[in-house]
């Protein structure tokens, strides 16, 4: 990205065309550098990654905790990946540096992991923190850019120890983002593509920490169980309001439409759509909803009279009484299907019907 000055010399005026412009391209440039940031860690991914990632699964399966410090912005995308690690069935906890030496080491564990975060690695609160906890042998995981560049372009050794940083040099295991300029530089030294090539490598390595321990979106609801995220991992059956169990009919598809019509009127509120089952196996035969209703009127009202097996709508998509909501708000938008019946998994029976209105009350989906 081009360095440059503002070009706005009174930012209280309106822009003119060419301001914009250049701020549009402005902004194309930060972008583009922390889009690039996190790129280029695809090819640092080596067996440091996986030596970082095997020293998170021990900690969660030893019942230690994963404690993550950092101080400024750092610390702020640190507290980020502690929740991550939290909601994937990993115990995490971020640790303000400074707090520390004030009473927070009562927090470290022998079997517990700290990951300390620091683009320079010479962060002095962060350096005390890990020097200390490197005497009391904890594993470090180390989070640093490396060997950064000046801002006349010049490579910045970090540390003294063979170019290592002074918290590299106390770590178990270093991993480097590469990133050798922030994005805006170097009008704006603000840390940009650092921290977001952090969160980046974060996610990564809670991911595959939680993908080696085998952890599950059914983990993951446990533990996530609000808002539209949690509402998607719910099982199916959690959100039926009509089931055959609390009187919703199921009915033979002999009977004709008037008579299957009159079954469905007596249980009061219903679903919009008629289940229809084989008499003689009791599994889902077909399903006859307020549309084929109104449809069959307006071309032969004479149809009420006969066998509703003549006009349902047979082998209709359905879901397994083991699906999660996500499955059914995927195919009310792909088939744009009002009416889901469930069955069971093993038999084939019917065990209820969702109604897309469930799911709009839900805010899952838009009416």
């Amino acid at each position: 990205m081009a360095d440059q000055k503002p070009g706005f010399s009174d930012p209280h005026a309106t822009p003119t065309a060419a301001q914009l412009v250049d701020e549009r391209e402005f902004v194309r440039g930060v972008l583009r550098e922390e889009a690039e940031a996190v790129t280029g860690l695809i090819e640092r991914v080596g067996p440091e990654f996986h030596d970082a990632v095997g020293l998170l699964v021990r900690c969660a399966e030893s019942g230690g905790t994963v404690l993550i410090s950092g101080m400024g912005k750092s610390g702020l995308i640190g507290a980020k990946i502690a929740a991550t690690l939290a909601s994937l069935g990993i115990s995490s906890h971020a640790v303000h540096p400074a707090e520390a030496a004030h009473g927070d080491l009562g927090r470290f564990r022998a079997n517990d992991v700290v990951v300390c975060i620091s683009a320079s690695g010479e962060t002095d609160e962060v350096v005390n923190l890990a020097a200390i906890l490197h005497q009391d042998k904890l594993p470090i995981i180390a989070m640093t850019c490396g060997p950064r560049v000046t801002v006349e372009g010049e490579s910045a050794s970090t540390g003294t120890g063979g170019g290592l940083s002074t918290i590299e040099r106390l770590a178990t295991v270093r991993l480097r983002l590469g990133v050798t300029r922030e994005a805006g530089g170097p009008m704006f030294v603000a840390p940009t593509s650092s921290t977001t090539a952090t969160a980046a490598l974060g996610d990564a390595l809670a991911l595959a920490a939680a993908r080696r321990r085998n952890f599950t979106s059914e983990d993951f609801a446990r533990r996530h169980p609000g808002g539209t995220l949690g509402g998607l991992l719910r099982p199916i059956t959690d959100v039926l309001r009509f089931t055959f169990e609390k009187g919703v009919p199921l009915i033979p598809h002999s009977v004709t439409v008037a008579q299957a019509l009159e079954s469905a009127a007596e249980v009061g509120r219903r679903p919009g759509a008629i289940v229809l089952v084989d008499p003689k196996t009791s599994k889902l035969s077909g399903i006859f909803t307020d549309g084929d209703l109104r449809r069959l009127i307006l071309r032969n009202p004479s149809e009420l009279y006969e066998p509703i097996e003549r006009v349902m709508t047979r082998s209709p998509r359905t879901l397994p009484s083991s699906s999660i909501v996500r499955d059914a708000v995927r195919m009310v938008r792909e088939f744009r299907q009002d009416e889901i019946p469930v069955v069971d998994a093993a038999t084939g029976t019917p065990v209820g019907i969702l109604d897309v209105q469930d799911l709009i009350a839900m805010r899952l989906v838009e009416d």
